[in-house]
């Protein structure tokens, strides 16, 4: 996905050559090795957002409106280049592109996981929140599709602490600070099978219903 074997040693090692960009190492492998696009975001402190906006509905965890978004396939040295304009910033991914997110709460999502693993379903990225969520990572359409899956496996009824991102949202990539609460971390890392073509939400959706429902 845009990287040889060398360029995936230059990811490894470039935070000592390039210093200059704190990031820009996580940046380059979420663009070079997974194929996401990376959004600059805003950072928070006590509540308070970077962005300026005393109002702002999402302190810490949305795109700075002024930086443009690090494209999939970018090499370190663009992500490098791009993040040095953004001291600081959090790295987003923007959702409903490679992949939509299913949002569990994360004492849930921890225990839908380790069953999820133990029958053997496919699974994608998966990472857990400072604020407490798990979010599961599946193929675009998710979102969309979720009220009719729901329907369909019968828990449209039930009520349920799951939901679904799609197109629009973003999500704080790890290790990046969420809201400044903490960072963001992995619970299953992308790999190259599963980041650029994750699971069917229909595949993993009937389990995480389950578990929300006993929880």
């Amino acid at each position: 996905m845009g990287f040889t074997i060398g360029g995936i040693r230059e990811i490894r090692s470039g935070t000592r050559r390039r210093g200059r960009a704190g990031g820009a190492t996580e940046v380059a492998e979420y663009t070079g090795l997974w194929g996401w696009a990376v959004a600059p975001g805003a950072q928070a402190a006590a509540g308070v957002c970077s962005c300026g906006d005393p109002a702002c509905g999402a302190p810490g965890a949305h795109p700075l409106d002024f930086a443009p978004e690090v494209p999939p396939g970018a090499t370190l040295g663009t992500a490098a280049d791009a993040w040095a304009e953004v001291p600081g910033a959090s790295i987003l991914l923007p959702v409903g592109r490679t992949f939509d997110v299913l949002d569990v709460a994360e004492a849930a999502g921890r225990r839908a996981l380790v069953r999820m693993e133990r029958m053997g379903l496919p699974l994608g990225p998966v990472t857990v929140t400072p604020t407490g969520r798990t979010q599961f990572f599946v193929a675009p359409g998710a979102a969309a599709g979720l009220p009719g899956l729901l329907y369909r496996m019968g828990w449209d009824d039930a009520d349920l602490d799951l939901r679904a991102l799609g197109p629009g949202a973003y999500v704080t990539a790890p290790p990046s600070d969420l809201g400044g609460l903490g960072p963001v971390r992995w619970l299953r890392p992308p790999v190259p099978d599963t980041a650029a073509a994750p699971p069917q939400a229909r595949l993993l959706l009937g389990t995480l219903a389950y578990i929300c429902h006993r929880w």
